[in-house]
């Protein structure tokens, strides 16, 4: 059409369920990105947990891909984010904080908790995406996969030994998916 701008066609484009999709992981990742620099801001400040901080730097720098790449999907797209990017900041790094501050084992839990509502979204919408968006369905496979890795560290790091393992996890799980549904729509 003469007139529009590239952005404008894509808009039109770009189903709603694509839309809340791109929405909800953009936010997602921004949320992990905070919660891991939370628990660093902990962990890099003693020498007895340098090991854990660098272990976090790694996860979120893998992050920060996923959150890069979804920043350039919501431009490409012309998807809005989430009018809640600031609250998820706060929470998240929030969440970071509180979780290093229990320990190892808490933060470990936190990202069990997270990575086990995370993964399972990805695989809702890697099925959602196989057929009408392939190439997408491939991100979200790829990030799934970084997702659970990320899980596996948590449990091997002895997340589910963490104090008060059950609640803190059933807390942050519920967490997680109030965001998601949230986030869809704000």
């Amino acid at each position: 059409m003469a007139g529009t701008t590239s952005a404008q066609r894509n808009k039109r484009k770009t189903p709603q369920a694509i839309a809340e999709m791109l929405r909800v992981d953009h936010a997602g990742e921004y949320g992990a990105v905070a919660i891991y620099r939370g628990q660093q801001a902990v962990f890099r400040r003693s020498p007895a947990t340098k090991d854990m901080a660098a272990q976090i730097a790694q996860m979120e720098a893998e992050e920060q891909k996923h959150l890069t790449a979804f920043d350039e999907m919501l431009v490409e797209r012309a998807v809005r984010p989430t009018a809640l990017a600031p609250i998820w900041q706060a929470a998240g790094y929030g969440l970071g904080v509180v979780t290093a501050l229990i320990g190892e084992k808490a933060a470990h839990a936190c990202t069990e908790a997270v990575e086990t509502v995370i993964e399972q979204h990805y695989a809702e919408q890697i099925e959602a995406t196989k057929d009408s968006e392939p190439a997408l369905s491939a991100v979200f496979t790829e990030f799934r996969e970084d997702e659970l890795h990320h899980k596996d560290i948590a449990l091997e790091g002895g997340a589910q030994d963490a104090p008060a393992y059950g609640l803190l996890s059933r807390v942050i799980t519920a967490g997680c998916k109030a965001a998601i549904a949230v986030t869809k729509r704000i």
